[in-house]
């Protein structure tokens, strides 16, 4: 898919869904430091960030937005099974676009594919998490149709509570 808009100051973009072993993993690993250091998290090693983008696991998948030589934004996601009425989904994890590429359309069109590739799979909906503090990205969400799901909270199991909880796994 191809975004261009008749404002000059609109990106052009091609967007694609990043193959395993795709010429673009550099690139991808160039966006994500930039992403990392955007949260200000740490963030390994270029070699690394490409060894785990081809070693993800089945079922993570990455759109891309690529200009000319560059990989300006990304759209990771995952299938995932039951969902209401047991319908399957998506959860989309991370959806990025650089510094110099917001304001351009870029996320929007980014949402769009996503959409559309959501319905050729089948898949009934999409869920993602949002920083409550982040009000330009909240009137994004909302600008696209998306609906804040108050009575539901986000968890996350890691670091030695998810070690201590899998040690007791007999």
């Amino acid at each position: 898919m191809s975004i261009s808009q008749d404002d000059p100051n609109r990106a052009a973009a091609r967007i694609r869904l990043l193959q395993e072993h795709d010429a673009s993993l550099p690139r991808l690993a160039v966006l994500m430091e930039e992403m990392q250091a955007h949260y200000e998290v740490p963030c390994p090693a270029r070699a690394e960030i490409i060894a785990g983008l081809q070693a993800r696991p089945q079922g993570a998948e990455i759109l891309v937005a690529e200009q000319e030589e560059s990989v300006i934004a990304l759209c990771a996601f995952s299938a995932i099974y039951p969902g209401p009425g047991l319908k399957p989904g998506i959860f989309l994890k991370e959806l990025y676009v650089g510094r110099m590429s917001r304001g351009l359309g870029v996320g929007r069109a980014l949402m769009r594919e996503l959409a559309a590739f959501a319905g050729r799979r089948g898949l009934s909906r999409i869920d993602w998490t949002a920083d409550a503090q982040d009000d330009r990205l909240l009137a994004f969400y909302d600008e696209i149709g998306g609906v804040a799901k108050p009575e539901k909270l986000f968890y996350r199991l890691d670091g030695e509570a998810l070690a201590r909880l899998g040690g007791e796994a007999s």
